[in-house]
């Protein structure tokens, strides 16, 4: 347990609480927000520190009574107990790795097909069907803010959001090209083919993190959405299409229900975008962005998905890999994310 260093986070909660003390403190409804959050997230760690502590102390003493006397029902009761603790010890040495500074936020979550058309664009859809499982398995909520249908199956392109304490923290593991090997169910030969899709990973960025941006680098576009119809269908020309003519950086959101609420939603994308290419760059100014890295590079997998002629999901960064490929695509990517987390922390 000594993984998690209380005092610090003791230390830190009293600074936070001092601020809360000052005259000033609410007249910043944005600052006082974030101050307020960041004591909420403080509070719930050390809480469950203390939980696990405690049930880790009752197991103790289970096992103590073990040693006087025997008995079959408080053993099974210990290895149950033992369990449940180890998992749940775990899921707070994660959740005390994400202390990025953004791992709190919401996640934009932007998937594009490689080439190769239509099997490309299934398995871009694949891949949006996987984190929405995902999502909702582990308590998130997913709303689309985009979507481009593929010409024959699948998407050319979607955008969603991720909401929930920690959604980029755990989702930017998934940033990288991801490989699917499989028979095509769009080959008439039935033959073996390779697919990629590229996913972007952005953190929502706050309203508390103030993004210059020229108004007159911007182009905006609005248009009526040109999917084929069901629920990606936008009946009117409400669709917005922002350009940030310098860096040739582009976002689109159709899925509000009027065009101020699609811009609105469409610029805070902007800002994400443009935050995470100026820390890349390492620049002080978004005047000073250059998009150099707009290229993807297919190349350079994170993750193969292999269907055929064996089964097994393997990340090429952490070697982690299981062979049951349906639970991966139904949502469970929990393991992948916690490896990875803890790869972080070797390098």
């Amino acid at each position: 347990m000594n993984l998690f260093d209380i005092p610090k986070l003791e230390d830190e909660l009293k600074k936070l609480e001092e601020q809360t003390l000052e005259q000033e403190f609410w007249n910043d409804s944005k600052k006082s927000g974030k101050v307020l959050q960041e004591i909420k997230i403080i509070k719930n760690k050390k809480d469950k520190y203390t939980k696990l502590k405690s049930e880790l102390l009752n197991l103790i003493e289970m096992n103590e009574l073990l040693q006087i006397d025997e008995d079959e029902s408080i053993a099974k009761e210990l290895l149950q107990n033992t369990s449940s603790l180890e998992k749940d010890i775990e899921n707070l040495e994660i959740e005390t790795l994400l202390s990025g500074k953004y791992d709190i936020n919401n996640a934009i979550v932007t998937i594009h097909p490689g080439a190769g058309g239509t099997e490309s664009q299934d398995w871009a859809e694949m891949l949006y069907r996987m984190y929405t499982r995902w999502a909702n398995d582990n308590g998130y909520t997913i709303k689309e803010l985009d979507y481009l249908d593929g010409d024959e199956a699948g998407l050319k392109s979607v955008t969603f959001l991720i909401s929930g304490d920690y959604a980029y923290g755990y989702m930017k593991s998934e940033k990288g090209v991801h490989r699917l090997v499989r028979i095509s169910p769009f080959d008439a030969g039935g033959r073996r083919h390779t697919s990629f899709a590229s996913v972007e990973i952005l953190p929502e960025i706050t309203e508390d993190i103030e993004i210059d941006i020229n108004p007159d680098d911007l182009r905006i576009d609005t248009y009526r959405a040109s999917g084929a119809g069901g629920q990606h269908i936008n009946k009117t020309s409400s669709a917005v299409r922002i350009t940030h003519i310098p860096t040739n950086t582009v976002v689109a959101c159709q899925t509000e229900r009027s065009q101020i609420q699609n811009r609105e939603t469409a610029m805070k994308m902007l800002k994400s975008k443009l935050l995470n290419l100026k820390e890349q760059e390492h620049k002080e100014k978004i005047e000073d962005l250059k998009g150099e890295q707009k290229d993807i590079a297919w190349g350079s997998q994170i993750r193969s998905y292999v269907f055929c002629p064996y089964t097994l999901v393997k990340d090429h960064r952490t070697n982690y890999e299981v062979g049951n490929v349906q639970s991966v695509m139904d949502g469970d990517l929990n393991e992948f994310m916690k490896s990875y987390l803890k790869s972080l922390q070797t390098k």
